[in-house]
């Protein structure tokens, strides 16, 4: 029996899968070894027939996706890198990767000047996936590594605006049902506004709430305060799925973060209270915690910060109107 010659050029990635290798250029087989179909599309790019772009921006976002540089983000992380890969693939889906210059990364940036965080993203993220092409063998160097961010201009630098106690007042006077729920999730757990779409019923046990934070992988039990156990036990289902989200649309779908922001967005409006954004609830928050007279650590064993900087600049605020306060009954 004559044994049949090695296949030449094949080259797997780390990932597992399989490609055509030569002069540098790489062609994804997309079949099983050792199959027919993995054999003809071998013996067509022998033969030149091979398919156009080899090593394309669709072919490496595939690649990094199935790996676990990506799936080992956070969600958070993982949905803003999509942004930019989706991007990527409109505008370049079918061109060569390898070619990149960083001329190119900069020219991306500008064309997207206008929405800056987004903007900024594009060189960490075409970083990344450089990185990923390295290890493939596509790339040498990383063009993308280094590019200079673009400054915030200081018109477009958001600042949350702590909710005053007349604007708190208003709104839990004013607001509808649902939006009251949202407002006393987001200042009575200290949380950040993706985080409160993702509580179950199954998470409060008619004392505390379980969290884990999106952002940081944070396990918290967060005892409730008083107004927000009353406004849960009110929302309560009877009987509840302890599966199901606290937060859900008109429709009785778990309630994503842009209609959270949209629905909070128009009663702010509806009540004049426009200058009060829904991540400033967790400022709010924090500013509470800070009046009550907790330490640092006991303010972040509520929010979740990793660093007590980040909380000393949410609760500096707070403490800076209770010492006014304080230094003003000592004047003559």
């Amino acid at each position: 029996m004559v044994k049949a010659k090695p296949k030449r050029y094949l080259w797997q990635a780390e990932w597992g899968g399989w490609y055509f290798r030569k002069l540098g250029k790489y062609t994804r087989i997309n079949a099983e070894p050792e199959t027919a179909e993995f054999d003809a599309i071998y013996w067509s790019i022998m033969a030149g027939r091979g398919p156009v772009g080899r090593t394309t921006w669709r072919a490496l976002i595939d690649s990094y996706r199935a790996s676990d540089r990506f799936t080992g983000l956070r969600l958070v992380t993982r949905n803003d890198y999509q942004r930019v890969m989706d991007y990527l693939l409109n505008k370049n889906a079918d061109k060569d990767m390898t070619r990149l210059k960083r001329a190119d990364v900069l020219a991306a940036m500008e064309a997207n000047r206008e929405r800056v965080r987004f903007a900024n993203y594009i060189p960490q993220v075409m970083s990344v996936l450089c990185e990923h092409a390295i290890d493939l063998g596509w790339l040498t160097s990383n063009p993308a590594k280094g590019v200079r961010r673009i400054k915030v201009p200081v018109e477009k630098r958001r600042t949350h605006i702590p909710w005053t106690d007349e604007a708190v007042e208003k709104f839990r006077a004013q607001a509808g049902a649902l939006q009251r729920l949202i407002f006393e999730l987001g200042v009575g757990s200290v949380q950040r506004p993706a985080d409160l779409t993702r509580i179950k019923w199954g998470d409060y046990d008619g004392d505390s709430l379980r969290v884990v934070q999106s952002k940081t992988g944070t396990a918290l039990t967060l005892p409730c305060t008083a107004v927000l156990k009353a406004v849960l036990d009110k929302a309560k289902p009877d009987p509840c799925d302890p599966e199901k989200t606290i937060l859900r649309n008109t429709y009785g779908q778990a309630m994503t973060y842009h209609t959270m922001a949209a629905m909070m967005r128009l009663e702010r409006h509806r009540l004049g209270l426009f200058d009060y954004d829904l991540h400033a609830l967790r400022y709010r928050g924090v500013m509470e915690l800070a009046w009550a007279g907790c330490t640092d650590g006991e303010i972040s064993a509520y929010s979740g910060h990793a660093s007590l900087a980040m909380v000393r600049k949410y609760a500096g605020e707070a403490r800076q109107i209770m010492q006014a306060r304080a230094a003003r009954v000592k004047r003559p």
